[in-house]
């Protein structure tokens, strides 16, 4: 949601806090501030979000930048961040991430950049940065934990917001070493969120099984099927609901049952018919005259 460079400080000083203080902005980018998304805080870690803003650029830094890592995970646009250790630029696109650990001079984004970022303590983290695609299993995970935290963070008990900040930590320390400890307990939350959202996006491609989300993650089928057992449904079940949902869509679109069993794969009409019926409480045939 769109704010005031005033409404962003103030929203910064209420759940970050002082003790996480904010770089100097140049005056361009306060006159033209569109805001961040809303912010979250979990002890030492700070999750937020930038959308379609027209461009921020930084003239100075806070002091205590060495001892932080963050991380940039960029969905349009790009940023440029300047290290005075390497007298360099590192620059980050739209699909790439950057893990950045150590010191910070300044950081420009160009306009309407739209982008993920976590800020963590540097302590228990390797001392190399890291870059990459987005679509690495690593990175999945934290954007599904951190996007997550998002909506719910208000709502965690100290235990909860103590285990989110754990697993949020621990996924990040996974990003250099390019693989993630997948019995960790902890990470089983973020794996099946991260798992759902892959699901949404293939829903529409043939080969979607939970042997191959698992094959995606770098896990085993049983590691996915477990992760999947705390959100109360099967991984299977979960595709089966989603591709339900729209062939719901589809039908009040006015389309066939037998086309609708063929988009979304299931074995013919008569089987469609019957899934789509155990699950809404009646036939698609009379959702089809409800629509018309």
């Amino acid at each position: 949601m769109a704010s005031s460079f005033s409404t962003f400080v103030r929203r910064w000083d209420e759940v970050i806090g002082k003790d996480y203080p904010l770089p100097t902005f140049a005056p361009a980018t306060i006159s033209g501030w569109r805001g961040a998304d809303p912010l979250a805080r979990l002890d030492d870690v700070i999750v937020s979000r930038v959308a379609g803003a027209p461009g921020i650029t930084t003239t100075d830094m806070p002091e205590d930048t060495a001892g932080r890592v963050r991380l940039w995970i960029v969905r349009a646009g790009g940023w440029t961040l300047r290290d005075p250790r390497r007298e360099g630029v590192y620059t980050v696109r739209a699909g790439q991430f950057l893990l950045h650990h150590g010191p910070a001079e300044r950081f420009v984004s160009q306009p309407h950049t739209s982008s993920l970022h976590v800020a963590m303590p540097a302590e228990g983290m390797t001392a190399r940065s890291a870059r990459g695609s987005v679509m690495t299993p690593e990175i999945r995970l934290v954007a599904a934990h951190a996007e997550t935290l998002h909506r719910v963070h208000p709502g965690l008990s100290p235990a909860g917001r103590r285990a989110a900040r754990d697993a949020l930590v621990e996924l990040t320390r996974a990003v250099p070493r390019g693989g993630f400890d997948d019995t960790e307990p902890r990470l089983a939350p973020a794996l099946a969120e991260a798992a759902k959202q892959l699901a949404g996006e293939r829903l529409t491609d043939r080969d979607l099984t939970p042997a191959m989300l698992a094959r995606e993650f770098g896990v085993s089928l049983r590691t996915l099927q477990r992760a999947f057992a705390g959100t109360g449904t099967s991984v299977a079940s979960y595709i089966r609901d989603q591709r339900l949902e729209q062939a719901r869509r589809d039908l009040g679109a006015g389309l066939s049952v037998t086309e609708i069993a063929a988009r979304w794969f299931f074995a013919d009409s008569s089987h469609f018919a019957r899934v789509y019926k155990r699950r809404y409480g009646h036939p698609p045939s009379s959702a089809v005259s409800q629509s018309e």
